[in-house]
This record gives C-alpha cells, sequence and structure tokens, in this order.
C-alpha cells in the first residue's frame, strides 16, 4: 500500500474511531513533520514542541469536525497548515524575546564522533544555505524535497496558488544551486 492509500484509508478510520485511529495517523506523519519543521524552526527542541503541539491541536480539532468532513480532508496538507501556523507563531514570539543558542543540541541517535561531526557540519550547512531563501521558498523547498509533499498539498497548507507554489520551488532551488556554485569557486 503506497502512502496516498494509507493516508486515505486514515481519514476513513478517524471519521469512524478517532481514539483508535489518531495514532496511527501520527505514527505515519509525525517523521515528515518532525523533519519539515526541524528545518524551519532550526532547533531540534523547538521542532519536537511544533511537532507535538501539530498533532494536540489536530485530535483537538478532529473531535469537532463531523465524520463526513474528516473523511474528506486531504490530512497531509491540513496538518502542515496547522504546523506551519505553529512555526510562523513561534517565530513571531522568539523575535520578541530574542533567541537562545543550545550548547547541547545534538541528535539522538549514538553515531560515532566523527560520524556525529560531519554530519552536524552538513546539517549547520544546509540549515544557513536554506535560511538564506526567503520564507514562501524556504517553506516550499522543505515541504517538496525533505517531506515530501506534492504540489497541491502544499498550496493548500500555505495557502497558496499552487502554480505559485511551484515558482516558489524552482526559485528556491535554483538559489540553492547559486548558492553551492559560489562555494565552490576558488576564492
Amino acid at each position: 500500500m503506497n502512502a496516498t492509500d494509507q493516508i486515505q484509508d486514515l481519514g476513513a478510520g478517524l471519521s469512524n474511531d478517532l481514539r483508535g485511529t489518531f495514532p496511527d495517523m501520527v505514527r505515519v506523519l509525525q517523521d515528515g513533520v518532525y523533519s519539515g519543521v526541524l528545518q524551519m524552526t532550526r532547533n531540534r527542541h523547538d521542532a519536537e514542541d511544533v511537532t507535538q503541539e501539530t498533532f494536540i491541536r489536530a485530535y483537538r480539532a478532529l473531535e469537532g469536525y463531523e465524520a463526513d468532513r474528516i473523511r474528506t480532508l486531504r490530512l497531509r496538507p491540513w496538518v502542515w497548515t496547522i504546523a506551519l501556523n505553529l512555526c510562523r507563531n513561534r517565530a513571531r514570539s522568539a523575535s520578541r524575546r530574542g533567541t537562545t543558542v543550545s550548547l547541547f543540541d545534538r541528535p539522538t541517535t549514538d553515531p560515532g564522533p566523527e560520524d556525529e561531526a560531519l554530519a552536524a557540519v552538513a546539517t549547520s550547512e544546509w540549515r544557513r544555505r536554506l535560511a538564506l531563501l526567503s520564507n514562501p521558498q524556504r517553506t516550499a523547498v522543505v515541504l517538496k524535497h525533505v517531506v515530501g509533499l506534492g504540489y497541491g498539498e502544499i498550496g493548500v497548507a500555505m495557502d497558496r496558488p499552487e502554480g505559485t507554489v511551484k515558482a516558489d520551488v524552482h526559485r528556491g532551488i535554483n538559489r540553492l544551486r547559486t548558492i553551492l556554485e559560489q562555494e565552490e569557486e576558488p576564492r
């Protein structure tokens, strides 16, 4: 069963048994939500908080929906709409109070020190590059290439026309390509 069929089955399951099916929805969507949110927040702890809050808010919202509405809901873009709003709210809040840097933000796996150092550098470099994109471009690129959403799903999540999303992804990828080329040029 492919991911799209699995998500459609979740919609039917949620409409019949929200409490019993919701943990399955979380299992299917949480890794994609976390990895995408991590690219946007650039902080593991913030990404964990936003991911958790996304699913809490999704559950509360689903409790108030009619079964037919749940059955026809496009789950991934709907969940991503919640996650993006939480990311925006967190960024707004952080800009008002300043930011802190964690010296202890480490991956949860236990690779060797050399692997950990190389991965940290690579991740840091990509986060820096992504930060150079405009917010709509960064969000669209992350949702397309990190999370794996389709253009239509991204459009729904971002509340933007599909053509605009395609342009954002295209321009974002081109900008990243230019950044990489500039980094590779001899100085």
